[in-house]
């Protein structure tokens, strides 16, 4: 445990720029490492339905909710660990386990025995993002923390690409149980990269004082949270955002497989560049985009994230309900690009506004609220509308539910849009109150 108060930097302590950028590298390696085994069901979702005789509400569980609720649970006691112990050894101890557990989904005789598999990896994926972003928010300041945390993201959107690939090509060319280990194996490697590599940076390294408090204990961090009104919007515009994104990702392949009758391989190649390179380069952007405007006003950081929700619906609207197959993959182009501009900007807004010693357990409790409901509710509510529309509406009514996350991601930008006029607002009380 740390001492009361720890002094953060020796005499001799110093970070290099090589050693700054290489830390960063190795945790978006990790953080897509992840994305790949969590969001390759999505591309194998309608081989493993045909496998295992199942509805789409089923598969909403898959993808959804047996993950999210071990994923996002723990991840609260992981957190509590990471404030107080050695960040690096609990990502990779949490990398190894997903990463076995998501081959073991490929040996999977029973959808039961895939569950079970499935909640093995989300009790894995629940100790890396909040050492994670302990990590960078130790090592960036705050005026470049927004771009730190939109590469770190990046993550996300080069894991579904890979995930995409291989999913969608194993399948094709072996079968749908060789994609979950060939997905798995490699995260093992990494484990042990990250293990014997990564050096951890001294807690608060990047803050303008440099001492740190003990970690307090779980619930005064949940009350700090809860009595700022700008984390509790970013946290409601993050959780909404992922409701709808979550569930998207997860049903996009299998909508354009059933509806437009493609090829997994084809589908899996077209989402990679789609949600995975434009993707990638969105959520670098609108981090960095909103590190530049916050120049001019805190509420930036926000008010990116409310743009580009209101740019997404329409665009998802017109990719959802289009006959014609070129203009649905151009419409989602648009979405695929910007869907991930939330998870920077909102993960800088919330650790900006929290103490280093905080840090932790913060991410842990917004990434609950986030993936309970997020991933946890998403993709099962688009496959049981799916399920109720599918009488009426046939293969359409799985177009119909990701209509409905269109209209979600236009809710979540409500939120952001609050929390940047929060943001404007405290940094014009804090330069009056410095006058």
């Amino acid at each position: 445990m740390l001492p009361l108060p720890t002094l953060i930097m020796q005499a001799n302590a110093h970070i290099s720029r090589g050693q700054r950028g290489y830390t960063l590298f190795l945790l978006v390696l990790v953080f897509t490492s992840s994305h790949i085994d969590r969001q390759i069901v999505g591309i194998l979702a309608q081989p493993i339905k045909d496998a295992f005789d199942v509805t789409d509400t089923q598969l909403g569980l898959l993808s959804g909710v047996m993950f999210a609720i071990f994923y996002a649970t723990l991840g609260m006691p992981m957190a509590m660990w990471a404030d107080r112990g050695n960040r690096r050894n609990i990502i990779t101890l949490s990398v190894a386990l997903w990463s076995a557990m998501t081959a073991l989904c490929g040996a999977a005789q029973a959808f039961w025995q895939m569950l079970i598999a499935r909640v093995g990896v989300g009790v894995g994926e629940a100790g890396s993002n909040p050492p994670s972003h302990s990590i960078i928010a130790d090592l960036y300041p705050p005026e470049s923390r927004g771009t730190a945390m939109a590469i770190f993201a990046t993550g996300v959107n080069l894991g579904i690409m890979l995930g995409y690939l291989i999913g969608g090509w194993v399948n094709e060319w072996l079968d749908w149980r060789w994609a979950f280990a060939v997905a798995g194996l490699p995260g093992l490697a990494i484990a042990a990269i990250v293990r014997f590599t990564l050096t951890e940076p001294p807690r608060g390294y990047s803050e303008p004082h440099k001492t740190v408090l003990q970690p307090p204990p779980f619930f005064e961090v949940a009350r700090t949270m809860w009595s700022s009104s700008i984390i509790r919007h970013t946290v409601a515009g993050g959780t909404l955002s992922a409701f709808a994104g979550y569930a998207v990702v997860a049903w996009v392949p299998t909508f354009f497989i059933r509806l437009h009758e493609l090829g997994s391989g084809e589908v899996g190649t077209i989402l990679a560049l789609q949600v995975g390179l434009l993707g990638g380069l969105g959520t670098f952007a609108g981090g960095w985009l909103a590190d530049r405007l916050a120049v001019r006003s805190e509420g930036y950081r926000a008010w990116v994230v409310t743009g580009a929700a209101v740019i997404y619906a329409p665009f998802a609207w017109v990719a959802f309900t289009a006959e014609n197959t070129a203009l649905a993959i151009a419409a989602f182009s648009v979405p695929a690009a910007i869907g991930g501009v939330y998870i920077g900007c909102g993960f800088a807004i919330i650790q900006n506004q929290i103490a280093p010693q905080m840090r932790s357990v913060t991410a842990a409790i917004n990434l609950f609220i986030l993936n309970i409901i997020g991933l946890g509710l998403g993709p099962v509510t688009v496959g049981a509308i799916s399920d109720a529309m599918q009488t009426t509406h046939g293969v359409s009514s799985l177009g119909i539910g990701l209509c409905v996350m269109a209209c979600v991601m236009l809710w979540s930008g409500v939120h952001y849009g609050v929390a940047g006029v929060l943001l404007h607002r405290l940094k014009i009380h804090r330069q009056a109150s410095s006058v």
